[in-house]
């Protein structure tokens, strides 16, 4: 990025820790006395950040877009895993990591050396019952019915990227009726974890299996929300609360991504919409300020800042964040999809 796009970032960071530091008392609780209203109302306004990560394109494989971040703090650092999209391979996973979002472009590039195919779409999190991290994402297998499946792997180390193991499948077989899947997404309750998946056709599947068991014993998936939805479905429990959010990608007119949400009070339960349509969406160019110059139009695969980092995924209602891949129009059309040049930026809640 340039200088004034990097003082920008830098001003926008610190305003953001400034503000936080007045809002927290020392016991980590709020200081506002009234909750957010976007668990109820639905309405969602956004400041939307200068690209905070590019693709490298100065390697022996030259990278022209990063996109699916999945993102956790620990350690006092931010650990990004993105996909990337280069000439030689198409899909790979890269880790960065770094302390302040300004320091973000700087970090270093390490690309998972865990597969020698296809593998992208990470989701990261510390799963306590194991102590151990896991990576899940999805790898290639051209000898079953649907080759694209669910894979998971393992390291002791959130930060030694050389540690992860080779990707072992979540299901033993790919499970007869379930025609297409992608972007899998696990997130786990006292009893289960739970994995969610789109099929890229309106459609939202769930499978469960007892946390004793995973990640193996999978149940058959079943459909658990229709809509006019598409893809990168992300799953989320309200800290402090019995309630749970999903942020699902859907697709406006012309190919532009934005994002849905929805709610439920089991991660079992009834899906219901909050925030699902194009006038009233989660996030769109119509409910997003630009916090300096303007660069992208599509909001697409993302993940939300949570705070924490373990199997719970928990976010904190009152301090939304949503690191997303985004493209400007002009830079978009007349390319395929593989071809877009996607960067990542922080949408932040107002």
């Amino acid at each position: 990025m340039d200088a004034p796009e990097a003082s920008l970032c830098d001003a926008m960071f610190h305003r953001r820790t400034f503000l936080a530091a007045l809002a927290t008392l020392a016991d980590g609780t709020s200081v506002f006395a009234s909750p957010p209203a976007w668990p109820t109302d639905g309405r969602f306004r956004w400041s939307c950040s200068p690209p905070l990560i590019h693709p490298i394109r100065e390697r022996d494989d030259p990278c022209h877009a990063i996109k699916d971040p999945s993102i956790v703090f620990f350690d006092g650092r931010w650990h990004v895993f993105a996909t990337i999209r280069s000439k030689k391979r198409t899909h790979q996973i890269e880790y960065l990591s770094f302390r302040d979002w300004p320091d973000a472009d700087k970090a270093k590039r390490t690309v998972l050396m865990i597969n020698d195919g296809y593998f992208c779409a990470p989701q990261v999190f510390w799963f306590t019952p194991h102590k151990k991290w896991y990576l899940i994402h999805q790898a290639s297998d051209p000898s079953r019915k649907v080759s694209l499946q669910p894979a998971f792997s393992t390291a002791d180390r959130i930060d030694e990227p050389s540690s992860w193991s080779k990707p072992t499948f979540l299901f033993d077989k790919h499970p007869d009726y379930v025609p297409a899947w992608i972007d899998f997404w696990v997130i786990c309750d006292g009893d289960h974890a739970h994995l969610f998946f789109t099929s890229n056709d309106g459609r939202m599947w769930r499978s469960q299996t007892k946390l004793g068991d995973f990640p193996k014993g999978w149940s058959q998936p079943a459909v658990v929300l229709e809509g006019d939805i598409f893809e990168a479905s992300h799953t989320y429990r309200l800290k402090g609360q019995d309630r749970f959010l999903t942020i699902i990608e859907a697709q406006a007119r012309g190919g532009r991504r934005y994002y849905k949400a929805y709610l439920a009070d089991r991660l079992d339960g009834k899906w219901s919409p909050l925030a699902a349509t194009p006038d009233k969406p989660f996030a769109a160019p119509n409910n997003v300020r630009d916090a300096g110059p303007h660069w992208t139009d599509s909001f697409s695969h993302g993940e939300l800042l949570r705070s924490g980092h373990d199997e719970r995924l928990e976010i904190d209602p009152a301090k939304l964040e949503f690191l997303f891949q985004g493209v400007a129009e002009a830079d978009r059309g007349g390319k395929r999809y593989g071809d877009i040049p996607w960067k990542l930026g922080l949408l932040t809640l107002e």
